[in-house]
C-alpha cells in the first residue's frame, strides 16, 4: 500500500504539476542515460501511483525531487510485491527478500539491472544515505505477507511507525544534506509520530475496499470492539450502522492525528509548507471517506479536483517563494568513469545478522554456563582524560580512543551472549568540565551514531537520560537509532547520556505524585512495584553486575535503583586501555559470586552475614594495558 492515499488523477491536474522535462534530470544524473531512464521511470511511476505524494514533491526544489522521487518509487516496489494477489504468500515473502538481498548486493556498486534499484542506490550514494536504517521497514513488508492482527492501538502504531518512520527519516536526511535541516523540536517528537499515524490510518481506510478483498482488516481490535459485528460486517464487506459508526470514529481520530500545527513552528518555510500541505490533503482524503458511504467497501474515495486544485494553488507560491530565498547544496552527478567514495551502508538480507569480527589476538570467549551469564552488565567507562594525558594528548584524544573500546566491548558482549549492555556515556555533572571537552565528547557521540557502526549487528539501541541539554541534532540521531533497531532481538545497549541517577529517582517520584494528586493512585500503598512502573525505562532489568575501570572504587550516581543487588567489579586500567577480554574476565569473576541478596547462603559463607567488599581484579592484558 502507498503510504500517502492517491487523489484524482486528470490530464489537467497533470499540467497543473509544473510536469518537469527530460532536461531537468541532467544535473542529477549527468550524461548516463541509464541512470537518467531510471530516475524517469520513478518520477512517472510516483505520479501514476501516488499523485498527491508526486504533487507534495513538486513543491520541493527540482534538484531534490529525483532523490525522492526514487525513494517513494522504492517503497511502492516493495508493497507492489508484498500485496500482488495474483501470487500465494510464501511466494510474495520470497520475492520481497531477493528485492532486498539484490538491493544489499548492488549498493556498493551504485548501479543495478532493476531501474528503480538502480535510481535508490544512485541517490544512496549521492545523498550519503545509509539505507540499513530501511531494514526493519523491508522485513517488515515481507512479514506483512502472512497477515496481520492488532490487539491494541499500541500494537498498531509500533507496525506503522516502524514501516513509515525509517522512510521518512531519509526524506529528512536528503534535506539535511542540502542544507535545510528539518530539526524537530524536542517537545514536537511526538506530535510528529502521531502526524505519521494519521497517515497511516487515512492510508488504510482509503484502501478498506482493496484490503479486504485480500482478507485484510488492519485495524486492531481495541478499535473494533466498541462497534459490536463490524468486523464481521467487514470481513462480508457489509455496509452496517456499526460499521458507519466505526468509519466515523476512525476519521475523526486520523483528522486530529494528521492536524498537527506545533509540528511546523520554527521550521524552514520549505519544509513547513510541504508539511502544512501534506495534512490539507490528508483532510480533504479523511472528507472523501466520509462522503463515500456503502461505496467505501466497493472502491477506494477520491477528492474532487477542484478541492486538490485549491490546496495546491496557494501552496506552490508558498513553496516557490521560500525556495527562492534559500541556498542549497547539492552532491554533484557520479561522472562516468570516476571513482566513487565509499559506498553507504545498505540493508542486509532481513534473515540474519553479521557475527562480530573476531579478537586480533585469536583468543576466543570462555564459555559460560547459560543459568551463571548475568542478564545485564552496567559499566561505568572511566579513565579517557588521565590516558591522553599520561601520552601528552588533549582530553578529547582520550574520548575518541574510549570509542573504541566501546566497539570491542560490545562485539565481545555479543560473543558470550550477553543480553543487556548499559553505559555510563554523558552524565548530568559532565557538563561543569571545560566547554571544549563537552563539545567534543558530544561530537564524538554524534559521529559515532552517524557512522552506526552496529549496524549489521543484532544490537538494539537504546537512549537514557534527559533531552533538553542536549544538541536537536544529537536528539535525532538517538532516536532514529532507536527506532531503527527496536526490533532486535539480541544484546540491547543502552547508552546514558545525560543521565543521573538522583535526577532519575526525582523524576520518577514526579511522576508518581502526578499520578497521585490524579487520584489513580493511592499514596499509602505505593510499592517497590509501583516505582519501577513509573522508571524513564520501566523494562530495563535490574543490574547483575557494575564494572567499573579507572582504579576508582564509587558507583557515582549510575543506575541507583537497578543496581541496589550488583555485584561490584572495579579494575585499575583506564577505559581507553579495555577490549572484549576485560569483561570475558568481569564476566567470569561475577560467575564465581554467591549471591543471594541477604538471604541465607545455600553453602556455608567464609563469614557471617552478606560479603560487601567489591571484588577487585587486574584488567585481562589489552592493547596497552
Amino acid at each position: 500500500m502507498s503510504d500517502v492515499p492517491p487523489a484524482t488523477t486528470a490530464p489537467a491536474d497533470r499540467e497543473a504539476t509544473s510536469e518537469p522535462s527530460e532536461r531537468a534530470d541532467r544535473p542529477v544524473t549527468g550524461d548516463d542515460p541509464a541512470l537518467r531512464a531510471a530516475y524517469r521511470l520513478c518520477r512517472l511511476r510516483t505520479r501514476d501511483q501516488d499523485p498527491a505524494e508526486y504533487a507534495l514533491i513538486q513543491l520541493v526544489p527540482a534538484a531534490l525531487r529525483p532523490a525522492l522521487h526514487a525513494l517513494w518509487a522504492a517503497a511502492n516496489a516493495l508493497d507492489d510485491l508484498g500485496d500482488d494477489s495474483t501470487a500465494p504468500a510464501a511466494e510474495r515473502a520470497a520475492r520481497v527478500e531477493a528485492w532486498i538481498s539484490a538491493l544489499h548486493r548492488e549498493l556498493p556498486g551504485g548501479t543495478s539491472p532493476d531501474p528503480v534499484r538502480h535510481a535508490l542506490v544512485d541517490t544512496a550514494h549521492r545523498w550519503r544515505l545509509d539505507l540499513s536504517e530501511l531494514r526493519d521497514a523491508m522485513a517488515q513488508v515481507r512479514d506483512d505477507t502472512r497477515g496481520r492482527h492488532f490487539a491494541d492501538w499500541a500494537q498498531w502504531r509500533a507496525w506503522g511507525r516502524d514501516n513509515l518512520l525509517p522512510w521518512f527519516g531519509l526524506v529528512r536526511t536528503v534535506f539535511d544534506r542540502a542544507g535545510v535541516p528539518v530539526a524537530l523540536r524536542l517537545d514536537t517528537r511526538e506530535a510528529y509520530e502521531e502526524f505519521l499515524d494519521g497517515v497511516r490510518l487515512t492510508d488504510i481506510l482509503t484502501d478498506l475496499a482493496a484490503d479486504l478483498a485480500q482478507g485484510d482488516l488492519l485495524l486492531p481490535a481495541e478499535a473494533l470492539d466498541p462497534h459490536p459485528g463490524s468486523a464481521a460486517d467487514l470481513a462480508q464487506r457489509r455496509w452496517s450502522p456499526a460499521v458507519a459508526a466505526l468509519v466515523a470514529h476512525l476519521t475523526g481520530l486520523a483528522r486530529r492525528w494528521v492536524s498537527q500545527e506545533s509540528l511546523t513552528r520554527g521550521m524552514h518555510p520549505g519544509p513547513a509548507t510541504v508539511l502544512h500541505t501534506m495534512a490539507a490533503l490528508l483532510r480533504a482524503q479523511l472528507d472523501a471517506v466520509d462522503a463515500a458511504g456503502p461505496d467505501l467497501l466497493r472502491s477506494a474515495p477520491r477528492p474532487a479536483l477542484r478541492t486538490r486544485a485549491r490546496i495546491l494553488a496557494p501552496a506552490r507560491a508558498r513553496a516557490a517563494l521560500a525556495w527562492s530565498l534559500t541556498p542549497l547544496t547539492v552532491p554533484p552527478p557520479h561522472r562516468p568513469g570516476a571513482r566513487r567514495a565509499p559506498a553507504p551502508a545498505g540493508p542486509a538480507p532481513t534473515g540474519a545478522f553479521r557475527l562480530p569480527p573476531p579478537h586480533p589476538s585469536g583468543e576466543r570467549p570462555p564459555e559460560i554456563p547459560p543459568g551463571l551469564m548475568p542478564a545485564h552488565v552496567a559499566v561505568i567507562m572511566d579513565g579517557n582524560g588521565r590516558w591522553a594525558q599520561q601520552r601528552g594528548l588533549p582530553r578529547h584524544a582520550g574520548h575518541r580512543a574510549g570509542a573504541s573500546a566501546v566497539r570491542e566491548v560490545v562485539h565481545g558482549a555479543l560473543d558470550i551472549g550477553l543480553r543487556h549492555l548499559t553505559l555510563y556515556t554523558f552524565s548530568t555533572e559532565n557538563w561543569h568540565r571545560e566547554p571544549e571537552e563537552v563539545d567534543a565528547i558530544l561530537g564524538l557521540l554524534r559521529d559515532e551514531l552517524a557512522e552506526n557502526p552496529f549496524r549489521d549487528l543484532d544490537v538494539r539501541l537504546r537512549w537514557h537520560g534527559r533531552a533538553g541539554r542536549l544538541p536537536p541534532d544529537l536528539v535525532d540521531l538517538l532516536h532514529l537509532r532507536e527506532r531503527t533497531t527496536r526490533a532486535r532481538t539480541g544484546l540491547t545497549l543502552t547508552m546514558c547520556i545525560d543521565y543521573g541517577g538522583r535526577d532519575e529517582l526525582t523524576r520518577t517520584a514526579a511522576a508518581l505524585a502526578h499520578r497521585a494528586r490524579a487520584g489513580r493512585l493511592e499514596p499509602r500503598l505505593i510499592a517497590e512495584d509501583d516505582f519501577a512502573e513509573h522508571l524513564p525505562l520501566p523494562d530495563m532489568p535490574d543490574v547483575d553486575l557494575l564494572w567499573r575501570t579507572g582504579g576508582e572504587q564509587r558507583v557515582s550516581n549510575f543506575l541507583p535503583w537497578h543496581t541496589a543487588y550488583a555485584e561490584l567489579h572495579f579494575t585499575p586500567g583506564l577505559w581507553p586501555d579495555a577490549d572484549r577480554r576485560d569483561l570475558w574476565k568481569a564476566v567470569s569473576a561475577y560467575t564465581r559470586r554467591q549471591r543471594h541478596h541477604g538471604a541465607t547462603p545455600a553453602q556455608p559463607a567464609e563469614a557471617d552475614g552478606p560479603s560487601v567488599a567489591p571484588y577487585v581484579t587486574a584488567p585481562a592484558a589489552g592493547p596497552g594495558g
